[in-house]
Protein backbone atom coordinates (compact mmCIF):
# COMPACT_ATOMS: atom_id res chain seq x y z
CA UNK A 1 0.00 0.00 0.00
CA UNK A 2 2.84 2.38 0.77
CA UNK A 3 4.80 1.58 -2.68
CA UNK A 4 1.40 2.74 -3.91
CA UNK A 5 1.54 6.03 -2.12
CA UNK A 6 5.05 6.85 -3.36
CA UNK A 7 3.59 6.03 -6.99
CA UNK A 8 1.12 7.72 -7.13
CA UNK A 9 2.53 11.08 -5.26
CA UNK A 10 5.09 10.90 -8.19
CA UNK A 11 2.36 10.75 -11.15
CA UNK A 12 0.79 13.55 -9.40
CA UNK A 13 3.79 15.81 -9.28
CA UNK A 14 4.17 14.73 -12.89
CA UNK A 15 0.50 15.87 -13.49
CA UNK A 16 0.55 19.10 -12.16
CA UNK A 17 4.07 19.90 -13.67
CA UNK A 18 2.29 18.86 -17.13
CA UNK A 19 -0.49 21.02 -16.47
CA UNK A 20 1.99 24.04 -15.63
CA UNK A 21 4.41 23.29 -18.59
CA UNK A 22 1.39 23.03 -21.08
CA UNK A 23 0.49 26.84 -19.69
CA UNK A 24 4.17 27.89 -19.98
CA UNK A 25 3.91 26.64 -23.40
CA UNK A 26 1.16 28.99 -24.75
CA UNK A 27 2.73 32.14 -23.78
CA UNK A 28 4.44 34.12 -26.00
CA UNK A 29 7.73 35.55 -24.15
CA UNK A 30 6.66 38.67 -22.90
CA UNK A 31 3.36 37.21 -21.13
CA UNK A 32 5.97 35.01 -18.74
CA UNK A 33 6.77 38.20 -16.89
CA UNK A 34 3.56 40.13 -16.65
CA UNK A 35 2.22 41.30 -13.57
CA UNK A 36 -1.54 42.44 -12.99
CA UNK A 37 -0.24 44.34 -10.53
CA UNK A 38 2.60 45.34 -8.01
CA UNK A 39 1.22 42.86 -5.62
CA UNK A 40 0.47 39.90 -8.17
CA UNK A 41 3.06 37.78 -9.42
CA UNK A 42 4.18 36.69 -12.96
CA UNK A 43 4.53 33.69 -13.75
CA UNK A 44 8.03 33.65 -13.85
CA UNK A 45 8.15 34.53 -10.25
CA UNK A 46 5.83 32.01 -9.71
CA UNK A 47 8.32 29.34 -11.77
CA UNK A 48 11.16 31.01 -9.45
CA UNK A 49 9.42 30.44 -5.71
CA UNK A 50 8.67 26.84 -7.09
CA UNK A 51 12.25 26.06 -7.81
CA UNK A 52 13.75 27.85 -4.66
CA UNK A 53 11.03 26.06 -2.56
CA UNK A 54 12.24 22.60 -3.91
CA UNK A 55 15.45 23.22 -3.98
CA UNK A 56 15.67 23.93 -0.37
CA UNK A 57 12.81 21.08 0.54
CA UNK A 58 14.30 18.17 -1.54
CA UNK A 59 17.94 18.86 -1.15
CA UNK A 60 19.25 16.46 1.59
CA UNK A 61 15.70 15.68 2.13
CA UNK A 62 15.72 12.76 5.11
CA UNK A 63 19.15 14.34 6.62
CA UNK A 64 18.57 17.97 6.50
CA UNK A 65 15.67 21.03 7.77
CA UNK A 66 14.10 21.87 4.00
CA UNK A 67 14.36 25.66 5.13
CA UNK A 68 17.86 25.38 4.11
CA UNK A 69 19.85 28.37 5.42
CA UNK A 70 20.93 29.14 2.14
CA UNK A 71 17.81 29.93 0.52
CA UNK A 72 16.56 33.83 0.11
CA UNK A 73 12.68 32.94 0.31
CA UNK A 74 11.78 36.93 -0.65
CA UNK A 75 13.73 37.44 -3.65
CA UNK A 76 12.37 34.76 -5.24
CA UNK A 77 9.24 37.30 -5.65
CA UNK A 78 11.81 39.49 -7.15
CA UNK A 79 10.78 39.85 -11.21
CA UNK A 80 14.15 39.49 -12.24
CA UNK A 81 14.68 36.86 -14.49
CA UNK A 82 14.72 37.96 -18.23
CA UNK A 83 14.16 35.43 -20.93
CA UNK A 84 12.28 32.29 -21.05
CA UNK A 85 15.33 29.79 -21.02
CA UNK A 86 16.71 31.45 -17.43
CA UNK A 87 13.36 30.59 -16.34
CA UNK A 88 12.83 26.86 -17.68
CA UNK A 89 16.37 26.28 -16.39
CA UNK A 90 15.34 27.17 -13.06
CA UNK A 91 11.81 25.47 -13.30
CA UNK A 92 13.67 22.12 -14.39
CA UNK A 93 16.58 22.35 -11.99
CA UNK A 94 13.75 22.52 -8.89
CA UNK A 95 11.70 19.05 -10.91
CA UNK A 96 15.25 17.50 -11.00
CA UNK A 97 15.85 18.27 -7.34
CA UNK A 98 12.10 17.08 -6.57
CA UNK A 99 11.89 13.65 -8.32
CA UNK A 100 15.40 13.00 -7.32
CA UNK A 101 14.58 13.08 -3.57
CA UNK A 102 11.21 10.83 -4.32
CA UNK A 103 13.14 8.34 -6.27
CA UNK A 104 15.28 7.58 -3.55
CA UNK A 105 12.59 7.34 -1.01
CA UNK A 106 11.37 3.46 0.03
CA UNK A 107 8.32 2.40 1.91
CA UNK A 108 10.32 2.29 5.14
CA UNK A 109 10.91 5.84 4.80
CA UNK A 110 7.59 7.03 5.20
CA UNK A 111 7.31 7.16 8.77
CA UNK A 112 10.92 9.26 9.45
CA UNK A 113 10.82 12.16 10.82
CA UNK A 114 12.31 15.24 8.93
CA UNK A 115 11.87 18.96 9.71
CA UNK A 116 10.87 21.98 7.84
CA UNK A 117 11.57 25.03 9.66
CA UNK A 118 12.48 22.51 13.17
CA UNK A 119 8.76 21.52 13.11
CA UNK A 120 9.04 17.91 12.64
CA UNK A 121 7.10 15.90 9.66
CA UNK A 122 7.34 12.27 8.84
CA UNK A 123 8.04 12.04 4.98
CA UNK A 124 4.61 11.43 4.31
CA UNK A 125 3.80 14.44 5.85
CA UNK A 126 6.34 16.23 4.49
CA UNK A 127 5.59 15.10 0.61
CA UNK A 128 2.02 15.48 1.43
CA UNK A 129 2.51 19.16 2.45
CA UNK A 130 4.31 20.00 -0.59
CA UNK A 131 1.73 18.28 -2.94
CA UNK A 132 -0.85 20.78 -1.55
CA UNK A 133 1.73 23.66 -1.77
CA UNK A 134 2.66 22.95 -5.72
CA UNK A 135 -0.69 22.89 -7.43
CA UNK A 136 -1.74 25.82 -5.42
CA UNK A 137 0.86 27.65 -7.38
CA UNK A 138 0.50 25.56 -10.45
CA UNK A 139 -3.03 26.74 -10.62
CA UNK A 140 -2.16 30.51 -10.39
CA UNK A 141 0.27 29.50 -13.42
CA UNK A 142 -2.75 28.32 -15.32
CA UNK A 143 -4.83 31.16 -14.46
CA UNK A 144 -2.58 33.74 -15.56
CA UNK A 145 -2.57 31.94 -18.87
CA UNK A 146 -5.88 32.05 -19.48
CA UNK A 147 -6.25 35.89 -18.75
CA UNK A 148 -3.27 36.29 -20.85
CA UNK A 149 -4.39 34.21 -23.80
CA UNK A 150 -7.77 34.83 -23.78
CA UNK A 151 -9.79 33.35 -26.66
CA UNK A 152 -6.06 32.17 -27.33
CA UNK A 153 -6.35 29.41 -24.60
CA UNK A 154 -5.81 26.10 -25.11
CA UNK A 155 -7.69 23.31 -22.55
CA UNK A 156 -5.73 21.45 -20.11
CA UNK A 157 -8.46 19.61 -19.38
CA UNK A 158 -12.03 18.73 -20.64
CA UNK A 159 -12.93 22.06 -22.68
CA UNK A 160 -16.38 23.71 -21.86
CA UNK A 161 -18.97 22.30 -23.67
CA UNK A 162 -17.03 18.68 -24.23
CA UNK A 163 -18.44 16.96 -20.39
CA UNK A 164 -20.68 15.01 -22.22
CA UNK A 165 -18.99 13.37 -24.18
CA UNK A 166 -16.01 13.11 -22.58
CA UNK A 167 -18.15 10.94 -19.85
CA UNK A 168 -19.75 9.27 -22.14
CA UNK A 169 -16.57 8.40 -23.69
CA UNK A 170 -15.23 7.25 -20.05
CA UNK A 171 -18.55 5.21 -19.03
CA UNK A 172 -17.95 3.47 -22.60
CA UNK A 173 -15.08 1.79 -21.31
CA UNK A 174 -14.81 -1.41 -18.43
CA UNK A 175 -14.01 -0.19 -14.94
CA UNK A 176 -10.14 -0.85 -14.32
CA UNK A 177 -7.59 -0.08 -11.70
CA UNK A 178 -5.31 2.89 -13.06
CA UNK A 179 -3.75 6.22 -11.61
CA UNK A 180 -5.95 9.35 -12.84
CA UNK A 181 -2.95 10.56 -14.62
CA UNK A 182 -2.27 7.91 -16.62
CA UNK A 183 -4.37 9.22 -19.61
CA UNK A 184 -2.21 12.65 -20.10
CA UNK A 185 0.93 10.18 -20.50
CA UNK A 186 -0.17 8.54 -24.00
Amino acid sequence: MENDYLQSVKKQFEYYKLLADKTITQLPDEKLFWQFNEESNSVAMIVKHLSGNMLSRWTDFLTSDGEKEWRNRDAEFDNDIRTRQDMLARWEQGWQCLFSALNSLDTPHLAQVIYIRNQGHTVMEAINRQLAHYPYHVGQIVFIGKMVQNEKWQSLSIPRGASSGYNADKFAQPQRKEHFTDEYRK
